[in-house]
């Protein structure tokens, strides 16, 4: 063999071992859907194609920068206007200009990466943070359109610098913190704005959803090989005020517009918003919670983080739109909450708003 096919061959042979070691690290790292879920995929009866050819689309873009002081006052409330225009009519919108530099995002993804690169074993026995945050998967499924093919680590933010001297470096629990942090002062800003746009200058926010009330989520959604049978993430609504996600290019989310599923279409400068459903009732149904999912991806992994903006547990919610009468009865968070895990656990998904629906509606 001459010096030159000699190279190529090594090399050939040098990507491929390359390959087939990240392919062994990612199969490491990755839950065991197929052997736990092995019976939900073996029965035939409860397989159901997705609608994953959908329409693409821009979510409505806000640029933050029109809510400065230095900016007339007509322009603030312009912006102010189309905050609550969207959180009316599409329940999600992209915010640019925010205030979460490019590099804290990219470095909150780096520590991201490395946290899910773990052997499953190891994000298992994890002990930087709280028993359960280690999510994946869906015990409660029944049939594949209840599982989800994907994990996270959901942290309360007072947990963030929980305890430990595991895998998990200080490097990650300072960038979650200064994250959080961040994006806290943001939630605060969005959810006085909605309130506001309702005729509300309270201090309801400011002294319920606090930042010892809030929850830091990060999601991998593995490469999947059966992305038309199963979802990332399941059909649901968020349980919170409002979410704030930070997400990668893949692409996978949908949501419900008009009655039907549309993809959104990545931003790498933006984040995304979307209304919760308590915002939702505390609106008066003026702000819309609306369905949403990820679609897996057969060969692609993806990454998000997602900032749940909740409020304390003995938080009552009720209406604060006098223009008509209360659509929902008063509840507390931490009620909300039971009858949601009381409803997953019974039907294998949530019911969420119409179990607190007044009788006369």
């Amino acid at each position: 063999m001459g010096s030159q096919a000699f190279e190529r061959a090594l090399t050939v042979d040098s990507d491929n071992f390359v390959s087939s070691f990240k392919q062994q690290l990612s199969m490491d790292s990755d839950p065991p859907f197929r052997q736990t879920y092995k019976k939900l995929f073996e029965d035939t009866n409860t397989i159901e194609n997705l609608v994953i050819a959908v329409e693409e689309c821009e979510l409505p873009l806000i640029d933050l920068n029109r809510l400065s002081n230095r900016e007339p006052a007509e322009k603030r409330e312009s912006c102010k206007a189309e905050i609550a225009r969207a959180s009316q009519e599409w329940g999600f919108f992209q915010v640019i200009n925010h205030g979460i530099s490019r590099d804290l995002l990219e470095k909150m993804r780096q520590e991201q990466v490395k946290v899910f690169k773990q052997s499953f074993n190891n994000k298992t026995k994890e002990d930087k943070f709280p028993a359960g945050s280690y999510r994946w998967g869906t015990p409660t499924a029944t049939c594949l359109r209840q599982l989800s093919w994907s994990e996270a680590f959901h942290i309360p933010t007072t947990d963030i610098h929980a305890g430990g001297s595991g895998s998990l470096n200080t490097t990650l629990s300072s960038t979650m913190e200064q994250f959080a942090t961040t994006v806290a002062g943001l939630a605060q800003q969005l959810a006085e704005i909605l309130a506001g746009k309702l005729g509300h200058k309270s201090t309801f926010f400011r002294e319920n959803c606090l930042p010892s009330t809030c929850y830091l989520r990060m999601n991998r959604y593995p490469p999947c090989p059966f992305p038309v049978e199963v979802c990332g993430l399941m059909p649901h609504t968020d349980s919170d005020f409002l979410t704030i996600l930070h997400q990668d290019l893949v692409g996978g989310l949908q949501l419900v517009k008009d009655g039907k599923w549309i993809a959104v279409k990545p931003n790498p400068e933006a984040l995304i918003i979307n209304i919760g459903d308590l915002f939702q009732a505390w609106s008066n149904d003026v702000y819309k919670s609306v369905q949403h999912r990820v679609m897996t991806n057969p060969s692609v992994e993806r990454f998000s983080t997602a900032y749940f903006f909740c409020p304390s547990y003995d938080t009552v919610i009720h209406q604060n739109c006098t223009t008509k009468p209360s659509i929902y009865r008063k509840f507390s968070f931490i009620e909300f909450r039971q009858q949601v895990q009381e409803d997953v656990q019974k039907f294998g998904h949530k019911v969420g708003l119409p179990r607190f629906l007044l009788r006369s509606h």
